[in-house]
């Protein structure tokens, strides 16, 4: 009944040579991790990978295993493809993922956290890209928090939500289809260029709408489908399904992502007590996807299989009167102020979407963007077909505090932050206390030189006295913090003696 659940953000960010624009990605990408792991000399010898074992990337919600002979090779993420991968001290996992740097958020347990530590992996990779510069004889990288290069590939900024195992998948579908659909007008990063090749002109809400084909599918590189239907939990398979998002862009409006968790963390809370009474249908969900994107006007109706026709914005309405109403019923005024705010955030925005869109110029992506194009446009007489006005669209996704225009937009204040340099600083180090990613990153920062591998549900550790390695599980999310296990940690200087501790306790 509220926006707190676990959850997480992550992205693979677009990556470039310049003058080199026929690099190879993934020994560049491999280049970019492998610097940053080399500036983490306080951590002494680090030899920790990621484990692969207990991963299911072809299990399927709707009940069945994809077979590998039947998988396309980059649905195989169990593989281990032996390139740069990096477990982070914020519990955090920094890799290679299809020829790009891909920062995986540690699990947090609310959207404002969940903005704190993916702002912190914007950090990380800027901080990446200066290493990568300082190596002798490398080429400068930059890295672009986007999802698309305009030649037809895009990469993605996926979302997960942990949920009740209980909740049926039919209902799933069914609800989060015309929310996801509708929901880019708030979360939208915005697009130079219409098509998956951008070669329309024009300007649009999403990053990712045109790369979406199917409605319902287990991929998430070829036939991308709205709802993505892997059935990994990375935790107890019996209590929990881990909904894993893919349709969402990269955003550099910390608004944008606080709104994009907040309010779909809200749907869900109400999908899983059935109480969500509304019925969006939609008549052609892929079309419609599109076209809403292709729309900054806001004004394109979305046909349902009912016949009612209602613009995007109407429908995130419904989406928000039936959350304020399920809020109300439960809580009533007893409701937590992280849920109140997205409440009230939420509504405002879409109270000035209808009216005055380029009110938001200083809250959400697509709408700041386009404001800094159309003085472009304005000032030069340029057409959406102009190579500068696309070269400004990747500019703003840039890391980079001094060249990134959403970085330096946020430092001037013309774009609105929710956190503090003090909050991202820290987690850039260390991981949010109130679930299992501060085990896993205290862990690494601690001991290191005895971490043999770790993965979501699990770090591995390589004693001395010791003949195997000792598997520590972590199954269940909220434990592992700090409020868990700080204190058995702090009377432990040694892996050896947590081992010894955590066997004691059975």
């Amino acid at each position: 009944m509220t926006v707190h659940r676990v959850m997480g953000i992550e992205t693979e960010y677009g990556i470039s040579v310049p003058g080199h624009p026929h690099v190879n990605s993934m020994l560049t990408s491999s280049q970019v991790v492998n610097a940053y792991a080399s500036d983490m000399s306080a951590l002494g010898r680090i030899k920790a990978r990621w484990d692969y074992d207990e991963e299911t990337p072809l299990r399927d919600a709707r009940g069945f295993d994809l077979s590998r002979a039947d998988a396309d090779p980059a649905q195989l993420t169990d593989d281990d493809p032996g390139l740069a991968n990096l477990i982070l001290t914020n519990g955090a996992r920094f890799y290679v993922d299809h020829a790009h740097p891909e920062y995986s958020s540690p699990e947090v347990t609310n959207p404002f956290d969940a903005v704190v530590w993916d702002k912190a992996g914007e950090r990380i990779m800027a901080r990446a890209t200066e290493l990568v510069a300082r190596i002798p004889g490398a080429q400068p990288v930059n890295l672009y928090k986007n999802n698309t290069d305009n030649k037809g590939a895009s990469y993605g900024t996926h979302e997960n939500y942990l949920m009740r195992r209980t909740t049926p998948f039919a209902d799933i579908v069914k609800h989060l289809v015309p929310f996801f659909v509708s929901r880019q007008v708030v979360t939208g990063s915005g697009r130079v260029g219409l098509g998956q090749e951008g070669r329309k002109h024009g300007y649009q809400l999403s990053q990712r709408a045109d790369f979406f084909e199917v409605e319902v599918g287990l991929e998430t590189t070829l036939k991308r489908p709205i709802i993505n239907t892997r059935d990994e939990p990375h935790c107890d398979p019996e209590k929990y399904r881990r909904l894993h998002v893919i349709v969402g862009d990269a955003n550099l409006a910390e608004i944008s992502t606080y709104l994009k968790l907040g309010t779909t963390s809200l749907v869900l809370a109400m999908l899983e007590d059935d109480a969500l009474d509304v019925d969006l249908v939609l008549d052609a969900p892929v079309r419609e996807m599109h076209q809403v994107s292709h729309d900054p006007s806001l004004r394109h109706l979305v046909t349902m299989a009912s016949g009612r026709r209602i613009t995007a914005v109407q429908m995130q309405l419904e989406f928000l009167a039936q959350a304020r109403k399920y809020v109300e019923d439960r809580m009533g005024s007893e409701v937590d102020e992280q849920t109140a705010d997205v409440l009230d955030r939420w509504e405002s925005v879409l109270s000035r979407l209808e009216t005055d869109p380029m009110s938001l110029s200083h809250e959400l992506d697509w709408v700041a963007k386009l404001a800094v194009l159309q003085g472009y446009r304005d000032r030069d007489g340029l057409d959406w077909d102009h190579a500068r006005l696309h070269l400004v669209d990747l500019q703003y996704s840039d890391v980079r505090p001094d060249k990134g225009l959403a970085q330096r937009m946020q430092a001037r204040g013309t774009l609105q932050r929710i956190t503090t340099d003090a909050q991202v600083d820290t987690a850039v180090h260390r991981p949010p206390t109130d679930t299992r990613a501060w085990f896993r990153g205290e862990c690494m920062r601690r001991y290191a030189e005895h971490v043999a591998a770790a993965s979501w549900d699990s770090v591995i550790f390589d004693v001395p006295g010791h003949d195997a390695l000792q598997r520590v599980p972590t199954l269940e999310p909220l434990r592992g913090t700090k409020a868990h296990v700080g204190d058995l940690l702090d009377r432990c200087p040694t892996a050896g003696d947590l081992l010894a501790a955590l066997n004691e306790q059975g």
